[in-house]
């Protein structure tokens, strides 16, 4: 339906992937499925990689999304690390993109941002305010899987609509209304970089 959309948003590691995805009706979030990929069984590096594709595949196959949204590799000081991530994340985009969906990355700190308002929080605070944001009964155990629900919900902000069970005027509304502290850094989703890859869509023909 025309008001109606499925973001998937995903993590990309080589250890474990993180994935979430959300729906979005009348812009409002509703959330559909969180989840992760346990890749350390694996001593393999590309036997990870493959699974990833395969993994990516399937859930682009079965809830058929219309965006998806890849946290960026961070970038640190292991050169190593940091190829296996970037291929890690190459190979999800690569199953997106040979389904023709429309792909947007973005840096670690902008999605904390976009969030909690605070691009240093930490992975417990993203995750409580995910679970305030769609209403979630409880969290996993291990929190990397929020990782990539937090990549979807980022997107969705990111497209500037006003989400949430209730209506609110803007991010800042929504922060003041719903910060479980202190008030956290304004800005809204502002600040980071955004990389989008749009495709011509041939989803009509893959459903």
């Amino acid at each position: 339906m025309a008001n109606e959309r499925i973001i998937l948003g995903i993590d990309p590691g080589t250890t474990i992937m993180g994935f979430g995805l959300i729906k979005i009706v009348n812009k409002k979030m509703e959330f559909l499925q969180l989840n992760e990929l346990q890749l350390s069984k694996y001593d393999n590096h590309y036997q990870k990689l493959k699974i990833i594709f395969e993994r990516t595949i399937e859930l682009i196959d079965t809830h058929n999304p219309d965006e998806i949204a890849i946290e960026a590799p961070f970038f640190g000081k292991n050169v190593q690390s940091m190829l296996k991530l970037g291929r890690a994340q190459g190979v999800a985009m690569a199953a997106g993109l040979s389904r023709d969906i429309p792909i947007t990355e973005y840096e670690p700190k902008k999605i904390k941002m976009a969030i909690t308002g605070n691009g240093n929080a930490t992975k417990e605070q993203v995750a409580k305010m995910l679970q305030q944001l769609l209403g979630l009964k409880e969290l996993p155990k291990n929190l990397d899987s929020t990782d990539g629900l937090a990549a979807a919900v980022c997107h969705f902000f990111n497209s500037g609509k006003v989400t949430g069970e209730k209506s609110y005027t803007g991010w800042d509304a929504f922060v003041k209304q719903n910060s479980p502290s202190q008030p956290p850094q304004r800005g809204g989703v502002q600040g980071g970089n955004s990389l989008s890859i749009n495709v011509p869509s041939k989803k009509n023909g893959n459903k």
